[in-house]
């Protein structure tokens, strides 16, 4: 990790008063360093052009906003899956509210996001976790977009990773799980799952599809101490239910 101010600092002291301006160069430089976030010359650079810095305990969460909002619309789905990899970090309260806040900031813009990923090269087992959970939510709809797949490519070439290995982390996740996808071309079961029929009004189908969401909800499962299982498969029944309102309501051609 390098810290450019520290380095400036000490040389600016050094130059003007030799070794004990090196060190309170060295030492303010670092005071600077810590309060903008400044951990490599990638990060130097991204603040001088204007780009908020990424921590990395932030940049996960950023990644996963940009993704949910790059189709146009973050959806439940979206929401849900990054809830599900909080879960999986075992977050606290705190680190919950900033993780939140770094989805937000990723939905709003992708400013700083490849300086801060340039900082991750080289480090395998961490740009290997990053990407992984970046496809899985690309696909927790279902499919995973072109602006998904390009933005995901992208990322890995920024962290030094050709397209091959890229899409190599991405294996499977087409299919959310590795389970078959649901049918989308079957009108009738779309219709028995949301337990409506083809005469129904959108309001109904509407209400109907809300209901179920929230009787399946895996936050409310996961705030129950119910198994990693049962939270699974409730956010599997989700995706089922968001496939098979999108089908019917395309059929239907209500919004």
């Amino acid at each position: 990790m390098a810290w450019p101010a520290t380095f400036l600092g000490a040389a600016a002291g050094l130059a003007l008063a030799s070794i004990p301006g090196a060190l309170l160069g060295g030492l303010l430089g670092h005071v600077l360093d810590r309060r903008l976030g400044l951990d490599s010359w990638a990060s130097l650079k991204a603040r001088l052009q204007g780009e908020p810095p990424i921590l990395e305990q932030d940049l996960l969460f950023v990644l996963l906003g940009r993704l949910a909002k790059s189709e146009g619309r973050v959806m439940e789905l979206h929401i849900q899956q990054a809830r599900a990899e909080m879960r999986r970090l075992g977050l606290d309260e705190a680190g919950t509210r900033r993780a939140i806040e770094a989805f937000t900031r990723g939905k709003q813009s992708g400013k700083g996001i490849q300086a801060s990923l340039k900082r991750l090269q080289g480090r395998r087992p961490a740009i290997e976790r990053l990407l992984r959970s970046c496809w899985q939510m690309a696909a927790v709809d279902g499919r995973i977009g072109q602006r998904e797949r390009e933005l995901i490519l992208q990322w890995g070439r920024c962290l030094g990773c050709s397209t091959e290995q890229v899409e190599a982390l991405g294996a499977g996740f087409d299919t959310p799980q590795g389970l078959p996808p649901t049918p989308r071309n079957s009108y009738k079961d779309a219709l028995a799952l949301l337990g409506v029929t083809a005469d129904c009004e959108p309001a109904v189908i509407k209400r109907a599809y809300r209901r179920l969401l929230s009787q399946n909800h895996p936050d409310k499962l996961a705030g129950s101490g119910a198994t990693p299982a049962l939270v699974r498969a409730a956010t599997d029944k989700t995706r089922e239910l968001h496939n098979a309102y999108n089908l019917i309501r395309e059929r239907h051609g209500f919004r």
